[in-house]
């Protein structure tokens, strides 16, 4: 800078520094400064501009030209696409239009094909989405005139850009999503976005499960936050009918319909219940002409297949899209119900507590295994809890038929729905072999049976853990999560919840009779032994044996209830009284979640009267988290979190062990369905790689030719079959 005449040193704190490698000097070189007056992101912890948007923003002070590109790191183009970009960008000004000053659009999108489809059915899944809705959907829109920028790949002009607030926009927290704001921008100034065909970037999308649950998660999260958008808010108020078919996928509808449709899943359920108490069977059902006295097995997902069917056939021929197509259904079906699902689970979190969270994806390799652990504590909110919910309700629906001898739905829908929620994460988890379910089920069962973070001096330790999701133990995973629920959501938020949660469940004790009922004294009396079991946990220096012991301690309902009830319990048999049971089971577990988060109301309201009477901010908020940390231990919320967690122990272990038979004994079918043919062609007890080289490098070596592979790969199979 001192040679050129410009800045001195300390002349300015911050700037944008625009460099290149110089091969002479073989060092970076500095060829241009920019002052500014504060950092690049502004804000200060959850609360900072979303980091992308401001690399764009500050990439964008150095681009000249009269176009503009923006590539993720993770895109790509043959060289024979970029010999095409002169003619393509001939979009924006034909050679017969002469004023530069209204050039015919402002974005230029186009097709995008997405590489990582052959690491694996997960890619697969990712490139198929992408396939519809980058390429068959924009292709439709645009000739309709209606498209809308979503993406950070299109062209834009470079003038007009720099001139309208750039690419995206990154205010913290609302603009999560950053890029479709620049699509926001272009309908609200009326300019044009259209699609061509004529050039295809390549695209890596997420090819594990867990990191593409993390991009759900993110852009449905996201979704949450746009909606409390100035631009959003414009938009619905002045959007013609064609464009809203673009703003539906665009905007948060789409999102907001899964959301719709996973809510329904319980009502529908609940529905059922209602029905049964009223006395309404299915035969009175059908004949009011109700559809509900029928199953339902088609959904509109399995319609929606056919455009896909037909477009690929154009574009590849039946032969392929048949194949493509219905070969990926199978595969489909798990991940899209199990993804839909974390779509709505992040869209009512991010609704409740009012933050959008940007999920770190990594984009790890496809053949990475992911531990029980992982994915317990991945999944555990999103999928776990309701999947239990879901099978608890769907359980209490078919006692109650059964007690009352009507006919019952299978309901096969709803039970593909919470079995999915269970199983997908290890169907799709790679390498099921010995060693590493082994592996699994010892850190697994550590985590659950750990200690880490259950003394009361820790409880910030927990919260701080929480909030990373760098959780060591179950504990700190159910409590970190009961913290950060109660701190971040509003006051007015928790006791509309409150009165919401109290209504349906005063509502259900009210039509539910009262000789079921009844059977809630057995609980309180267990609840009143566990309780005993409690304070020697708590005086035995939290001694886990205790613990599992008032677990299972639930098992003790039948002798007790005798006791309680007498031989009522158990005539005319248990079987006959196994109905009572559940659902009063069902009842009190919603009685004590309900009377939980009046007790942390009411803690939460002390808080507050604490810190405004000028009390110190740090023991108040202390005191609020030992209520939080007592509630979840008191109040059985840690101890149903175990025998959830054992139950998907069991789950995980009969499905694993389920598909390492079929990969040993069908020829490493589970491998190649969830990878590839060319991990699955080694054999059990051989490294990969180690005899010969990789089919697509093999299958290029012709007679006569000079040839040879040098390619390896840092990933091996053991002796027992794990990965090196």
């Amino acid at each position: 800078l001192n040679v050129r005449r410009g800045y001195g040193i300390g002349a300015f704190k911050y700037g944008s520094i625009k460099c290149r490698w110089d091969l002479a000097r073989q060092g970076i070189s500095v060829l241009a400064v920019l002052p500014r007056m504060h950092p690049l992101r502004l804000g200060v912890g959850d609360f900072k501009t979303q980091g992308k948007a401001c690399n764009q923003l500050n990439g964008l002070r150095f681009a000249t030209g009269h176009y503009v590109q923006a590539l993720d790191c993770n895109m790509g183009v043959f060289i024979g696409e970029g010999f095409k970009v002169p003619y393509v960008l001939r979009v924006f000004m034909p050679f017969e239009k002469k004023n530069r000053g209204a050039p015919r659009c402002r974005y230029l999108g186009f097709r995008e094909h997405i590489f990582t489809a052959r690491e694996g059915t997960v890619g697969k899944c990712h490139a198929s989405a992408e396939w519809t809705f980058g390429t068959i959907y924009q292709r439709f829109l645009s000739g309709m005139g209606t498209r809308m920028h979503y993406g950070h790949p299109d062209f834009v002009d470079g003038f007009w850009v720099r001139n309208r607030g750039g690419m995206s926009k990154s205010s913290p927290v609302v603009n999560l999503s950053e890029d479709i704001f620049a699509g926001y921008n272009v309908r609200m100034r009326e300019e044009g976005s259209p699609h061509i065909d004529a050039l295809e970037f390549e695209k890596g999308r997420e090819s594990t499960f867990n990191a593409a649950s993390n991009f759900f998660s993110k852009i449905s999260g996201g979704s949450i936050a746009v909606m409390r958008s100035r631009d959003n808010h414009l938009l619905c108020e002045r959007i013609g009918i064609f464009q809203s078919w673009s703003f539906y996928f665009t905007s948060v509808a789409f999102y907001l319909s899964n959301l719709i449709i996973d809510i329904s899943i319980y009502l529908y359920v609940l529905l059922f219940v209602m029905f049964t108490l009223a006395n309404i069977d299915l035969a009175k059902l059908h004949a009011l002409g109700s559809t509900f006295s029928t199953e339902w097995v088609m959904s509109m997902g399995i319609f929606s297949i056919f455009p896909q069917l037909l477009e690929m056939i154009l574009e590849f021929g039946a032969l392929k899209a048949f194949r493509e197509v219905f070969g990926l259904i199978p595969a489909a079906t798990f991940f899209f119900i199990f993804q839909n699902k974390n779509i709505s689970s992040s869209m009512k979190e991010g609704a409740t507590t009012g933050i959008a969270k940007y999920f770190f994806t990594g984009r790890p390799m496809a053949n990475q295994h992911q531990t029980w652990r992982d994915i317990y504590v991945t999944y555990w909110k999103s999928h776990y809890k309701p999947a239990f919910t879901l099978m608890l309700i769907y359980i209490v629906y078919q006692v109650l038929v059964h007690q009352t001898f009507q006919g019952a739905l299978p309901m096969v829908l709803i039970v593909i729905s919470f079995v999915s929620w269970i199983i997908t994460p290890i169907l799709f988890s790679p390498f099921p072999r010995w060693a590493l379910i082994e592996q699994d089920i010892r850190e697994f069962s550590a985590f659950i049976n750990g200690v880490a973070g259950k003394d009361e001096s820790e409880v910030f330790e927990v919260e701080r853990r929480g909030k990373s999701a760098k959780v060591r133990t179950l504990w700190e995973c159910g409590l970190g999560a009961q913290i950060s629920e109660w701190s971040d959501t509003s006051m007015e938020v928790l006791i509309l919840k409150f009165v919401l949660d109290f209504t349906l469940t005063a509502y259900i004790m009210t039509v539910i009779p009262a000789e079921i009922l009844d059977f809630l004294w057995i609980y309180i009396v267990v609840l009143s032994f566990n309780s005993l079991l409690l304070l020697m946990y708590l005086l035995s220096n939290l001694s886990n044996i205790i613990l599992n012991l008032q677990t299972v301690g639930w098992l003790l309902a039948l002798p007790v209830g005798k006791l309680v009830l007498g031989n009522r319990v158990m005539l005319p048999s248990i079987g006959s009284r196994l109905p009572e049971l559940i659902i009063s089971f069902a009842v009190f577990l919603r009685a004590l979640q309900v009377a939980k988060q009046a007790y942390l109301i009411a803690c939460k309201a002390a808080y507050y009267a604490r810190t405004c009477s000028g009390s110190s901010q740090n023991i108040a908020r202390r005191h609020y988290l030992e209520a939080i940390r007592r509630a979840h231990l008191y109040f059985q919320q840690h101890q149903v979190d175990m025998a959830e967690a054992y139950f998907l122990m069991l789950s995980n272990t009969v499905v694993s062990l389920l598909l390492m038979v079929v990969d040993r004994i069908c020829g490493h079918m589970h491998t190649w369905w969830l990878l590839n043919r060319e991990m699955a062609r080694t054999n059990w007890g051989e490294q990969y790689l180690l005899k010969s080289p990789p089919q697509m490098e093999s299958d290029q070596q012709r007679e006569g030719s000079n040839y040879t592979s040098e390619v390896g790969s840092d990933y091996s199979w053991d002796e027992d079959g794990g990965v090196g």
